[in-house]
C-alpha cells in the first residue's frame, strides 16, 4: 500500500510547488537506445512531470554496446543517472561496482512487491533488499511470416506446435539459389539475439536436462541433454540447411525484411515488428517437444536508483521509480513497446489473454525460467563461441560443449568470489 501512497503524493506536488516557489529538482534517467523504449519513456516522463512539476526528469540514452561502460564511468565520477535501467542479469555487476543502492523499504515494501509483481521480480532481490523494479517483463515466442507460409503450402492459421512440425515448416520455406546460397531462411539463427536463451532454458530442458544447479552457480549442461540440444540447433544449418548464422547480419533484420519464415524473439520486438508493411505476421508459443513438454525464458529490464541519488534527488528518484513501475506506466509500455506488464493484475486481463499477439507470450510466462546470470554478457558470449567453434571452426558439438561448460563455470566461480 505504501507504493500507492508514494504515487498519491505526486498529485500534491503542484500545490506545494506553487505555494513555496521552490525550484524543481532535476534527476537523470538513463537507458540504452531502442526506439520504442525511448519513445515510451518520453511519454512517461511527460505524464510524470505534468503531475509532479517539482521534479524535472532528463532522459539520456546510449548504444547498447557502450551502455554498461558509460553508466559505470559516469557514476564513478559522481555524475550520470539517478535512475538507471539495467538488465536483471547485470544486477550483481552493478551492486559490486557500487552503482546502485537497495530500495528503501519505507518506499518499496517487499511484501507489496511480492504480492503485486510476477515472481521473476525476485531476480532483483539480494538478501532482504530489492535493487530495482521492472516496468515490463518479457518471454519468448515464435514469430512467423504468414505470406511465406501460404506460398509454401502451409496453413498460416496452423503454425508449428512441436519441434518436428517446426523443422518441417522450416524445410518447406527455406530457399537457396543455384549456387546453394541461402536466399530465404526457414528460421533465423542468431545466438547474439535470443537463440542462446532458447538453447539454454528451452531446448536443454526439453531434452530432459537443466542448464544449471545450485542456484545457477554450477553448469549442468555438459551432458547428454545439453549435447542433444546443441546438436539440434547446429543441425538446423549443417544438416537441415534451413538457416544460417550471420544471414542478413541479424535474425530480426532478416524477418523484418521478409527473408525469413520464422524467428524466435521476445515481446520487446513487437513495437518494431508492428511497423512491417510488406507482410502479415503471427505469433505462437515456442514449439513443444514430442511429449508435449514446453519451456520458455522470461526476463526483464529493471529500473534502479543509483548510489549517486542522495537527499532530495533520492526522494525524487523514488517518486519517479514508483510511477514508472505503476499500472498506468505499464499500460503505456505495453501499447508502445509491446512488452508485458510486470504486475500480475495489469498483465493477466481477459483482453490481454485473448489477444492473438500478447496471448502466446503470457502463456509462456506460466512455464518460463529465468536464468540468474552472474555476468550476462560474458555468459552469452560463451554460447556464441560454442556455436561458432562448430559452424566455423569445425569442432564437434561434444568438444565445443565441453569447452563452453568449462569457460562458463570459470565465470560463475569468479562471481562467487566477489
Amino acid at each position: 500500500m505504501r507504493l500507492k501512497h508514494l504515487l498519491a503524493s505526486v498529485a500534491m506536488s503542484a500545490t506545494v510547488l506553487a505555494a513555496t516557489g521552490a525550484k524543481a529538482v532535476e534527476i537523470e534517467y538513463w537507458q540504452y537506445v531502442f526506439e520504442t523504449r525511448v519513445k515510451a519513456m518520453d511519454q512517461l516522463i511527460q505524464k510524470f512531470q505534468a503531475a509532479n512539476p517539482d521534479i524535472k526528469v532528463k532522459q539520456t540514452t546510449f548504444p547498447y554496446a557502450d551502455y554498461q561502460t558509460k553508466v559505470a564511468a559516469s557514476i564513478m565520477a559522481g555524475q550520470g543517472p539517478d535512475v538507471v535501467q539495467l538488465f536483471y542479469g547485470w544486477t550483481d555487476n552493478f551492486i559490486s561496482g557500487k552503482m546502485i543502492q537497495p530500495l528503501r523499504a519505507s518506499a518499496f515494501p517487499a511484501a507489496d512487491i511480492e504480492r503485486d509483481f510476477f515472481p521473476i521480480v525476485s531476480a532483483m532481490k539480494r538478501g532482504n533488499d530489492y535493487y530495482g523494479l521492472p516496468t515490463a517483463v518479457r518471454s519468448l515466442a515464435l514469430f512467423y511470416n504468414k505470406k511465406i507460409f501460404k506460398d509454401a503450402g502451409l496453413d498460416p492459421a496452423n503454425p508449428p506446435k512441436t519441434l518436428d512440425e517446426f523443422v518441417a515448416a522450416a524445410e518447406k520455406t527455406a530457399k537457396r539459389d543455384g549456387g546453394g546460397n541461402l536466399t530465404q531462411a526457414g528460421v533465423t539463427m542468431d545466438m547474439t539475439g535470443q537463440d542462446h536463451q532458447w538453447w539454454r532454458e528451452v531446448l536443454i530442458r526439453q531434452n530432459g536436462g537443466q542448464p544449471y544447479t545450485d542456484n545457477d552457480s554450477k553448469v549442468a549442461y555438459n551432458d547428454e541433454a545439453g549435447l542433444k540440444a546443441l546438436t539440434f540447433y547446429i543441425d538446423l544449418q549443417k544438416t537441415k540447411k534451413v538457416g544460417q548464422v550471420g544471414f542478413m547480419d541479424e535474425g530480426q533484420a532478416a524477418f523484418r525484411g521478409g527473408l525469413a519464415a520464422m524467428t524466435i524473439d521476445g515481446t520487446f520486438r513487437l513495437g518494431s515488428f508492428n511497423t512491417i508493411k510488406a507482410f502479415e505476421w503471427g505469433v505462437t508459443e515456442l514449439p513443444a517437444n514430442a511429449k508435449g513438454e514446453r519451456s520458455n525464458y522470461a526476463s526483464y529490464f529493471a529500473n534502479a536508483i543509483t548510489t549517486k541519488a542522495q537527499g532530495e534527488k533520492l526522494a525524487a528518484a523514488e517518486k519517479f521509480l514508483a510511477y514508472i513501475s505503476s499500472p498506468e506506466a505499464m499500460k503505456v509500455w505495453l501499447e508502445v513497446v509491446g512488452e508485458l506488464p510486470a504486475r500480475r493484475a495489469a498483465a493477466l486481463t481477459p483482453e490481454n489473454l485473448a489477444n492473438p499477439i500478447y496471448g502466446p507470450f503470457l502463456k509462456g510466462l506460466e512455464y518460463a525460467h529465468t536464468t540468474e546470470f552472474k555476468d550476462e554478457m560474458a555468459q552469452r558470449q560463451v554460447a556464441i563461441d560454442m556455436v561458432n567453434r562448430v559452424l566455423i571452426g569445425g569442432e564437434t558439438p561434444k568438444d565445443s560443449l565441453a569447452k563452453a561448460a568449462t569457460a562458463e563455470q570459470a565465470i560463475l566461480d569468479r562471481a562467487a568470489k566477489r
